[in-house]
């Protein structure tokens, strides 16, 4: 039986909605409601042009990217809040472009 080797083109674009949570996160070190933070990121986007799929679903995703964040240790969930730690930037999309290239 043959098998099939496959191969597969990955193109990494930046993560828009990372990068705005990171530039949030690591501009202040209060910390920031989900609402207060999602707000200002949706701004942030709104700015950019970079906004797409509708709110609720930009909402989901960044609540999932902040999750992760934490998960990484980047940033930091006290009760309901967030606050970035001193690592934040290394989530930004032009930090791990340069440790790929």
């Amino acid at each position: 039986m043959a098998t099939t080797k496959r191969t597969r083109f990955s193109r990494r674009l930046p993560d828009h909605v990372t990068d705005e949570l990171v530039n949030v996160l690591g501009s202040d070190p209060k910390l920031f409601g989900f609402n207060d933070l999602f707000e200002d990121v949706y701004e942030r986007l709104k700015e950019r042009n970079a906004v797409s799929g509708g709110e609720e679903m930009l909402r989901l995703r960044a609540y999932e990217k902040l999750q992760n964040l934490v998960t990484r240790g980047l940033a930091e969930k006290d009760g309901k809040e967030y606050r970035g730690l001193e690592r934040i930037q290394e989530a930004h999309s032009d930090n791990i472009a340069k440790q790929e290239g």
